[in-house]
Protein backbone atom coordinates (compact mmCIF):
# COMPACT_ATOMS: atom_id res chain seq x y z
CA UNK A 1 0.00 0.00 0.00
CA UNK A 2 1.38 3.41 -0.95
CA UNK A 3 2.58 5.92 1.62
CA UNK A 4 -0.07 8.38 0.39
CA UNK A 5 -2.90 5.96 1.20
CA UNK A 6 -1.46 5.25 4.66
CA UNK A 7 -1.21 8.98 5.26
CA UNK A 8 -4.88 9.44 4.41
CA UNK A 9 -5.90 6.75 6.89
CA UNK A 10 -3.61 8.22 9.55
CA UNK A 11 -5.29 11.59 9.16
CA UNK A 12 -8.72 9.95 9.44
CA UNK A 13 -7.80 8.09 12.61
CA UNK A 14 -6.05 11.00 14.29
CA UNK A 15 -8.69 13.64 13.60
CA UNK A 16 -11.94 11.67 13.85
CA UNK A 17 -13.36 9.13 16.19
CA UNK A 18 -13.05 6.44 13.49
CA UNK A 19 -14.74 5.92 10.16
CA UNK A 20 -17.62 4.14 11.83
CA UNK A 21 -18.73 7.20 13.76
CA UNK A 22 -19.64 9.44 10.81
CA UNK A 23 -21.59 12.45 12.12
CA UNK A 24 -19.69 12.55 15.42
CA UNK A 25 -16.35 12.25 13.65
CA UNK A 26 -13.97 15.17 14.00
CA UNK A 27 -15.36 16.11 17.40
CA UNK A 28 -12.63 14.44 19.44
CA UNK A 29 -8.92 13.70 19.53
CA UNK A 30 -7.45 10.20 20.07
CA UNK A 31 -9.85 8.56 17.63
CA UNK A 32 -8.25 5.16 18.24
CA UNK A 33 -10.18 5.00 21.55
CA UNK A 34 -13.23 3.91 19.55
CA UNK A 35 -11.55 1.11 17.61
CA UNK A 36 -13.14 -2.31 18.27
CA UNK A 37 -10.61 -4.26 20.30
CA UNK A 38 -11.61 -7.92 20.20
CA UNK A 39 -13.03 -10.27 17.57
CA UNK A 40 -16.25 -10.89 19.48
CA UNK A 41 -17.12 -7.21 19.71
CA UNK A 42 -16.15 -6.61 16.09
CA UNK A 43 -18.24 -9.58 14.89
CA UNK A 44 -21.30 -8.35 16.80
CA UNK A 45 -21.22 -4.90 15.23
CA UNK A 46 -18.25 -3.23 17.01
CA UNK A 47 -19.68 -2.27 20.43
CA UNK A 48 -20.96 -4.67 23.07
CA UNK A 49 -21.55 -3.50 26.65
CA UNK A 50 -23.51 -6.47 28.04
CA UNK A 51 -23.18 -10.24 27.79
CA UNK A 52 -24.62 -13.02 29.93
CA UNK A 53 -21.28 -14.85 30.11
CA UNK A 54 -17.75 -13.80 31.04
CA UNK A 55 -15.69 -12.38 28.18
CA UNK A 56 -12.38 -10.49 28.57
CA UNK A 57 -12.95 -8.36 25.48
CA UNK A 58 -16.23 -6.85 26.66
CA UNK A 59 -14.47 -5.55 29.79
CA UNK A 60 -12.61 -2.99 27.71
CA UNK A 61 -15.89 -1.55 26.46
CA UNK A 62 -17.73 -1.77 29.79
CA UNK A 63 -15.50 -2.20 32.89
CA UNK A 64 -18.55 -3.36 34.88
CA UNK A 65 -18.40 -6.60 32.89
CA UNK A 66 -15.28 -7.60 34.85
CA UNK A 67 -16.42 -10.40 37.17
CA UNK A 68 -14.98 -13.11 39.41
CA UNK A 69 -15.25 -15.55 36.49
CA UNK A 70 -12.34 -13.76 34.77
CA UNK A 71 -9.93 -14.29 37.67
CA UNK A 72 -6.45 -15.10 36.30
CA UNK A 73 -7.58 -14.66 32.71
CA UNK A 74 -4.91 -13.68 30.17
CA UNK A 75 -5.98 -12.46 26.73
CA UNK A 76 -4.10 -11.31 23.62
CA UNK A 77 -5.64 -9.67 20.56
CA UNK A 78 -4.27 -8.57 17.19
CA UNK A 79 -6.01 -6.57 14.45
CA UNK A 80 -4.98 -6.10 10.84
CA UNK A 81 -6.67 -2.83 9.94
CA UNK A 82 -6.45 -0.72 6.78
CA UNK A 83 -3.38 0.43 4.83
CA UNK A 84 -0.81 -1.44 6.93
CA UNK A 85 -2.29 -0.05 10.16
CA UNK A 86 -2.14 -2.69 12.89
CA UNK A 87 -2.90 -2.76 16.57
CA UNK A 88 -2.55 -5.20 19.43
CA UNK A 89 -3.92 -5.69 22.88
CA UNK A 90 -3.04 -7.72 25.98
CA UNK A 91 -5.04 -7.93 29.22
CA UNK A 92 -4.92 -9.70 32.59
CA UNK A 93 -7.59 -9.81 35.30
CA UNK A 94 -7.54 -10.85 38.95
CA UNK A 95 -10.02 -11.08 41.81
CA UNK A 96 -8.85 -9.75 45.19
CA UNK A 97 -10.99 -11.10 47.99
CA UNK A 98 -12.75 -8.38 49.95
CA UNK A 99 -11.70 -5.66 47.49
CA UNK A 100 -13.12 -6.54 44.09
CA UNK A 101 -11.85 -7.33 40.63
CA UNK A 102 -8.88 -5.55 39.06
CA UNK A 103 -7.43 -5.63 35.58
CA UNK A 104 -4.52 -4.30 33.58
CA UNK A 105 -4.33 -4.10 29.81
CA UNK A 106 -2.14 -2.45 27.19
CA UNK A 107 -3.07 -1.33 23.69
CA UNK A 108 -0.72 -0.24 20.92
CA UNK A 109 -1.74 1.11 17.51
CA UNK A 110 0.94 1.31 14.81
CA UNK A 111 0.38 3.42 11.69
CA UNK A 112 3.49 2.13 9.93
CA UNK A 113 6.36 3.99 8.24
CA UNK A 114 5.86 7.14 6.20
CA UNK A 115 8.08 8.86 3.65
CA UNK A 116 9.11 12.35 4.77
CA UNK A 117 9.55 15.10 2.19
CA UNK A 118 10.18 18.84 2.27
CA UNK A 119 8.10 21.57 0.61
CA UNK A 120 9.81 20.95 -2.75
CA UNK A 121 9.00 17.24 -2.69
CA UNK A 122 12.56 16.12 -1.99
CA UNK A 123 12.68 12.97 0.15
CA UNK A 124 14.31 13.69 3.49
CA UNK A 125 13.74 10.45 5.35
CA UNK A 126 11.02 8.50 7.11
CA UNK A 127 8.82 8.94 10.16
CA UNK A 128 6.37 6.85 12.17
CA UNK A 129 3.15 7.27 14.09
CA UNK A 130 1.64 5.27 16.92
CA UNK A 131 -0.71 5.50 19.89
CA UNK A 132 -0.47 3.73 23.26
CA UNK A 133 -3.02 3.19 25.99
CA UNK A 134 -3.03 1.61 29.46
CA UNK A 135 -6.29 0.34 30.98
CA UNK A 136 -6.46 0.27 34.78
CA UNK A 137 -9.74 -1.48 35.54
CA UNK A 138 -11.67 -2.00 38.75
CA UNK A 139 -15.12 -3.49 39.34
CA UNK A 140 -17.21 -4.29 42.39
CA UNK A 141 -20.29 -6.51 42.60
CA UNK A 142 -23.02 -5.37 44.98
CA UNK A 143 -24.76 -8.74 44.70
CA UNK A 144 -25.24 -11.49 42.13
CA UNK A 145 -27.05 -9.09 39.80
CA UNK A 146 -25.43 -5.62 39.79
CA UNK A 147 -21.80 -4.66 39.16
CA UNK A 148 -20.18 -1.26 38.75
CA UNK A 149 -16.82 -0.64 37.14
CA UNK A 150 -14.36 2.06 36.21
CA UNK A 151 -11.52 2.06 33.70
CA UNK A 152 -8.78 4.70 34.02
CA UNK A 153 -6.90 5.19 30.73
CA UNK A 154 -3.62 7.11 30.46
CA UNK A 155 -2.84 7.90 26.79
CA UNK A 156 0.33 8.61 24.83
CA UNK A 157 0.24 9.56 21.15
CA UNK A 158 3.19 10.07 18.78
CA UNK A 159 2.68 11.41 15.24
CA UNK A 160 5.90 12.29 13.40
CA UNK A 161 7.67 14.76 15.75
CA UNK A 162 4.49 15.65 17.62
CA UNK A 163 3.64 14.05 20.96
CA UNK A 164 0.59 14.26 23.17
CA UNK A 165 -0.53 12.95 26.56
CA UNK A 166 -4.07 12.51 27.78
CA UNK A 167 -6.17 10.74 30.37
CA UNK A 168 -9.75 9.53 30.39
CA UNK A 169 -12.05 7.08 32.13
CA UNK A 170 -14.97 4.76 31.43
CA UNK A 171 -17.68 4.35 34.07
CA UNK A 172 -20.17 1.52 33.67
CA UNK A 173 -22.83 -0.53 35.37
CA UNK A 174 -24.11 -3.97 34.44
CA UNK A 175 -27.04 -6.17 35.37
CA UNK A 176 -26.67 -9.92 34.82
CA UNK A 177 -29.34 -12.52 35.58
CA UNK A 178 -27.75 -15.89 34.94
CA UNK A 179 -30.99 -17.76 35.54
CA UNK A 180 -32.77 -15.77 32.87
CA UNK A 181 -29.70 -15.78 30.56
CA UNK A 182 -30.05 -12.00 30.35
CA UNK A 183 -27.64 -9.11 30.75
CA UNK A 184 -27.86 -5.34 30.34
CA UNK A 185 -25.34 -2.56 30.71
CA UNK A 186 -24.70 1.14 30.27
CA UNK A 187 -21.35 2.91 30.13
CA UNK A 188 -20.07 6.47 29.79
CA UNK A 189 -16.85 6.21 27.77
CA UNK A 190 -13.84 8.48 27.27
CA UNK A 191 -14.54 11.02 30.00
CA UNK A 192 -11.31 12.99 30.14
CA UNK A 193 -8.97 15.61 28.79
CA UNK A 194 -5.67 16.19 27.05
CA UNK A 195 -2.78 16.78 29.46
CA UNK A 196 -0.36 17.88 26.75
CA UNK A 197 -1.55 18.80 23.23
CA UNK A 198 0.40 18.01 20.06
CA UNK A 199 1.21 21.69 19.63
CA UNK A 200 0.92 24.56 22.15
CA UNK A 201 -2.61 25.81 22.84
CA UNK A 202 -4.31 23.30 20.51
CA UNK A 203 -6.53 21.67 23.11
CA UNK A 204 -9.15 19.28 21.80
CA UNK A 205 -11.95 17.33 23.43
CA UNK A 206 -11.98 13.55 23.70
CA UNK A 207 -14.61 11.43 21.88
CA UNK A 208 -17.08 11.03 24.75
CA UNK A 209 -19.81 8.48 24.18
CA UNK A 210 -22.75 7.06 26.10
CA UNK A 211 -23.58 3.45 25.20
CA UNK A 212 -26.25 1.03 26.44
CA UNK A 213 -27.19 -2.48 25.44
CA UNK A 214 -28.42 -5.92 26.39
CA UNK A 215 -27.99 -9.57 25.46
CA UNK A 216 -30.48 -12.42 25.69
CA UNK A 217 -29.69 -16.10 25.19
CA UNK A 218 -32.58 -18.39 24.35
CA UNK A 219 -33.03 -21.22 26.81
CA UNK A 220 -34.25 -23.83 24.35
CA UNK A 221 -32.53 -22.69 21.15
CA UNK A 222 -28.83 -22.18 20.31
CA UNK A 223 -29.06 -18.42 19.81
CA UNK A 224 -27.96 -15.31 21.67
CA UNK A 225 -29.17 -11.88 20.57
CA UNK A 226 -27.22 -8.70 21.30
CA UNK A 227 -28.48 -5.13 20.83
CA UNK A 228 -26.54 -1.92 21.44
CA UNK A 229 -27.46 1.75 21.32
CA UNK A 230 -24.41 3.88 20.52
CA UNK A 231 -23.88 7.64 20.82
CA UNK A 232 -26.94 8.10 23.03
CA UNK A 233 -25.73 11.57 24.03
CA UNK A 234 -26.57 12.93 20.57
CA UNK A 235 -29.86 13.04 18.69
CA UNK A 236 -28.24 13.96 15.37
CA UNK A 237 -26.38 10.87 14.24
CA UNK A 238 -28.14 10.04 10.99
CA UNK A 239 -26.37 11.10 7.80
CA UNK A 240 -28.84 12.22 5.15
CA UNK A 241 -27.40 12.04 1.66
CA UNK A 242 -27.88 15.19 -0.47
CA UNK A 243 -30.45 13.60 -2.78
CA UNK A 244 -32.69 12.92 0.23
CA UNK A 245 -32.95 16.58 1.24
CA UNK A 246 -35.48 19.11 0.07
CA UNK A 247 -34.17 20.87 -3.05
CA UNK A 248 -35.67 22.45 -6.14
CA UNK A 249 -34.19 21.26 -9.42
CA UNK A 250 -35.66 21.92 -12.85
CA UNK A 251 -38.76 23.26 -11.18
CA UNK A 252 -39.40 20.05 -9.19
CA UNK A 253 -39.24 19.85 -5.41
CA UNK A 254 -38.06 16.59 -3.86
CA UNK A 255 -40.13 15.16 -1.04
CA UNK A 256 -38.86 15.95 2.46
CA UNK A 257 -38.81 13.02 4.93
CA UNK A 258 -41.66 12.96 7.42
CA UNK A 259 -41.16 13.28 11.17
CA UNK A 260 -41.58 9.52 11.64
CA UNK A 261 -39.08 8.80 8.85
CA UNK A 262 -36.52 11.10 10.46
CA UNK A 263 -37.12 9.51 13.87
CA UNK A 264 -36.76 6.02 12.41
CA UNK A 265 -33.54 6.98 10.62
CA UNK A 266 -32.08 8.40 13.84
CA UNK A 267 -33.07 5.33 15.83
CA UNK A 268 -31.50 2.80 13.48
CA UNK A 269 -28.36 4.95 13.24
CA UNK A 270 -27.90 4.43 16.97
CA UNK A 271 -28.79 0.74 16.84
CA UNK A 272 -26.25 -2.08 16.40
CA UNK A 273 -27.51 -5.66 16.17
CA UNK A 274 -25.67 -8.93 16.67
CA UNK A 275 -26.49 -12.61 16.94
CA UNK A 276 -24.57 -15.71 18.02
CA UNK A 277 -25.31 -19.24 16.95
CA UNK A 278 -24.02 -21.82 19.45
CA UNK A 279 -24.83 -25.27 18.01
CA UNK A 280 -22.50 -27.09 20.43
CA UNK A 281 -20.65 -26.16 23.60
CA UNK A 282 -17.57 -23.97 23.07
CA UNK A 283 -18.27 -23.23 19.40
CA UNK A 284 -19.71 -19.90 18.23
CA UNK A 285 -20.76 -18.42 14.91
CA UNK A 286 -21.40 -14.67 15.04
CA UNK A 287 -22.82 -11.94 12.87
CA UNK A 288 -23.54 -8.25 13.23
CA UNK A 289 -25.04 -5.27 11.43
CA UNK A 290 -24.10 -1.62 11.94
CA UNK A 291 -26.62 0.57 10.10
CA UNK A 292 -24.68 3.80 10.62
CA UNK A 293 -21.51 2.32 9.16
CA UNK A 294 -23.38 1.03 6.11
CA UNK A 295 -25.31 4.26 5.56
CA UNK A 296 -22.26 6.49 5.71
CA UNK A 297 -19.65 4.35 3.93
CA UNK A 298 -21.62 2.52 1.27
CA UNK A 299 -21.17 3.15 -2.45
CA UNK A 300 -24.57 3.39 -4.09
CA UNK A 301 -23.42 1.64 -7.26
CA UNK A 302 -22.14 -1.36 -5.29
CA UNK A 303 -23.46 -1.82 -1.76
CA UNK A 304 -21.65 -5.12 -1.11
CA UNK A 305 -21.48 -6.17 2.58
CA UNK A 306 -20.53 -2.76 4.00
CA UNK A 307 -21.82 -2.54 7.57
CA UNK A 308 -21.94 -6.29 8.08
CA UNK A 309 -19.53 -8.32 10.20
CA UNK A 310 -19.07 -11.96 11.10
CA UNK A 311 -16.86 -14.16 13.22
CA UNK A 312 -16.17 -17.56 14.72
CA UNK A 313 -15.02 -18.66 18.16
CA UNK A 314 -13.89 -22.01 19.51
CA UNK A 315 -12.37 -23.43 22.66
CA UNK A 316 -9.52 -25.90 22.10
CA UNK A 317 -8.25 -27.55 25.26
CA UNK A 318 -7.33 -24.61 27.54
CA UNK A 319 -7.52 -21.86 24.91
CA UNK A 320 -10.33 -19.70 23.54
CA UNK A 321 -9.56 -18.71 19.94
CA UNK A 322 -11.58 -16.10 18.03
CA UNK A 323 -11.54 -14.56 14.57
CA UNK A 324 -13.78 -11.95 12.97
CA UNK A 325 -13.98 -9.76 9.90
CA UNK A 326 -15.83 -6.43 9.66
CA UNK A 327 -16.48 -4.68 6.35
CA UNK A 328 -16.20 -0.90 6.52
CA UNK A 329 -15.97 -0.02 2.85
CA UNK A 330 -15.35 -1.52 -0.57
CA UNK A 331 -11.71 -0.55 0.03
CA UNK A 332 -11.37 -3.35 2.57
CA UNK A 333 -12.22 -4.89 5.92
CA UNK A 334 -10.60 -5.34 9.31
CA UNK A 335 -9.42 -8.76 10.50
CA UNK A 336 -9.42 -9.52 14.24
CA UNK A 337 -7.66 -12.37 16.04
CA UNK A 338 -7.52 -13.22 19.73
CA UNK A 339 -6.48 -16.01 22.05
CA UNK A 340 -7.24 -16.18 25.76
CA UNK A 341 -6.77 -18.66 28.58
CA UNK A 342 -7.20 -18.98 32.31
CA UNK A 343 -3.83 -19.41 34.01
CA UNK A 344 -5.46 -21.50 36.74
CA UNK A 345 -5.87 -24.26 34.15
CA UNK A 346 -2.07 -24.53 34.02
CA UNK A 347 -0.98 -23.92 37.59
CA UNK A 348 -3.87 -24.92 39.82
CA UNK A 349 -4.70 -28.55 40.29
CA UNK A 350 -8.37 -29.28 40.62
CA UNK A 351 -9.55 -31.78 43.19
CA UNK A 352 -10.67 -35.05 41.64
Amino acid sequence: MSSLVRTVYLIILSTTSTLALGQVGGQGVYGFLNLPITPRSAALGSKVVALDEADPGIVNTNPAHLSDDLHNNLSLSYVSYFADIKYGFVSYFKNIEGIGNVGLSLQHVSYGDFIEADATGAITGKFTGYDMLINLIYSYSFDSLFTVGVNLKPIYSHLERYNSFGICADIGISYTNSEQLFSAGVVARNIGTMLKPYTPNTWESLPFELVAGFSQKLRHAPFRFVATLQQIQTSKLYYSRPNNTTTIFDGEEQRSPSLMERFGSEFVSHLILGVEFVPITNFYLRGGYNFQRRNELKVEQRLSTVGFSWGVGIKLNKFHINYSRATYHLAGASNHFSISTNLDDFFVRKNP
